[in-house]
């Protein structure tokens, strides 16, 4: 069981489920940006032999 320190409050079941969502979105955007920066050279050369 988890003990609550002196001045903390306890999170209501929405301010839970709201920073589950905005830890997820994080996630998402980090992987999103993972591929694209992988991604990118080959763009750029795919971009280059078009030119």
């Amino acid at each position: 069981m988890h003990r609550l320190r002196l001045g903390q409050e306890q999170l209501s079941k929405e301010e839970i489920r709201a920073g589950e969502i905005e830890a997820s979105q994080t996630v998402q955007m980090a992987v999103f940006g993972g591929i694209l920066l992988y991604l990118s050279p080959f763009a750029i050369d795919f971009a280059r032999k078009f030119l």
